[in-house]
């Protein structure tokens, strides 16, 4: 078999790189995620799964495209969940490139996350095998989720602390806003929840320039 494997992170890559080797399956890596943000962060997942395929002598194909408006707007319109629309538009390529370029199947690192929403995933990527043509390869690599970061570790691979989205990344760091009345210290914070709920619901025209 001739796979494309969608590849979301190096440490992801890890485990099912190593599998697939071993099972002696023909593969190659493919980074196309838009959904990373910053650019940055996407600029260091692109070079740790980059130095994952040159220690493992890994074929890699790197899309750099950083739609960020587009795959935004995309998340925010999602009638449902917004990982759907993120699962969706990154198993679409990957069909239409491995159908485009011979590959028997795609699938995804994904489904190594014990982090990731996994049955949602199997199924946008299903769907959208049915609708492109071309088998998707599906294992549930949640088993080697371990193994995989234990030799992500020994390699030195750069290690990120949340999914992808701007999204994830609040949810993710950002600690919940106290409930505490306005004027009221927190801290160094001087909490003003009336206004800002104010500010934020005002039309354009309550706001004058200050000179």
């Amino acid at each position: 078999m001739k796979l494309l494997l969608h590849a979301c992170c190096g440490p992801c890559a890890c485990y099912p790189t190593e599998m697939l080797t071993a099972r002696g399956v023909d593969f190659t890596l493919l980074y196309y995620n838009p959904n990373i943000h910053p650019y940055e962060e996407f600029r260091r997942r692109v070079q740790a799964l980059s130095e994952l395929a040159r220690k493992g002598q890994y074929k890699l194909v790197v899309d750099k495209q950083y739609p960020l408006e587009w795959w935004l707007r995309g998340a925010l319109a999602e009638p449902g969940i917004r990982c759907a629309w993120c699962y969706r538009v990154r198993m679409q390529y990957a069909a239409r490139y491995a159908k485009a370029h011979g590959f028997d199947a795609f699938s995804t690192t994904l489904l190594v996350s014990p982090y990731q929403k996994h049955e949602l995933l199997r199924k946008v990527a299903e769907e959208v095998a049915a609708a492109e043509g071309i088998p998707f390869y599906y294992e549930d690599f949640r088993p080697g989720y371990e193994q995989g970061k234990a030799r992500s570790i020994a390699l030195g691979l750069y290690r990120q602390g949340y999914c992808g989205c701007v999204m994830s990344e609040r949810d993710r760091y950002m600690k919940p806003v106290k409930a505490l009345p306005d004027g009221v210290a927190d801290g160094d914070v001087v909490v003003v929840n009336k206004f800002l709920a104010e500010v934020r619901h005002a039309p354009d025209s309550a706001f004058k320039r200050l000179s």
